[in-house]
Parts: C-alpha cells; sequence; structure tokens
C-alpha cells in the first residue's frame, strides 16, 4: 500500500512540474535556479565545515 502511494505522490510531482513548465517557463526557470543555489550553498556549507574540521576546529 505505502508503494502505491509513493508512485502516486511522485506521478503528482511530474505532473505538477510538468504543467508549471508548460504554463510559465520563466517561473520554472526562477524555481530551479532557487534549487541550484540552495544546493551550492549547502555544499559550501560543508565544505566551510570540514575545513574548519581539518584545521583543528578552533
Amino acid at each position: 500500500m505505502a508503494v502505491n502511494a509513493k508512485k502516486i505522490a511522485v506521478y503528482v510531482l511530474v505532473v505538477f512540474a510538468l504543467y508549471v513548465i508548460i504554463t510559465d517557463p520563466a517561473r520554472a526557470a526562477d524555481y530551479v535556479q532557487i534549487g541550484f543555489e540552495g544546493i551550492s550553498d549547502a555544499a559550501k556549507a560543508i565544505g566551510d565545515f570540514f575545513t574548519w574540521l581539518a584545521a583543528g576546529a578552533k
């Protein structure tokens, strides 16, 4: 039963993403840019943390 719910949720998300892309491509591009900026910021924060750790956590 949970597998079916997962499949339905993924299907709904894909349909929503396609709807946004088709109806408003500029907004869809903004969402993608926001997502990549978030991923980039998270990776930088992880890198800063490990640099701090390697420096002796001072």
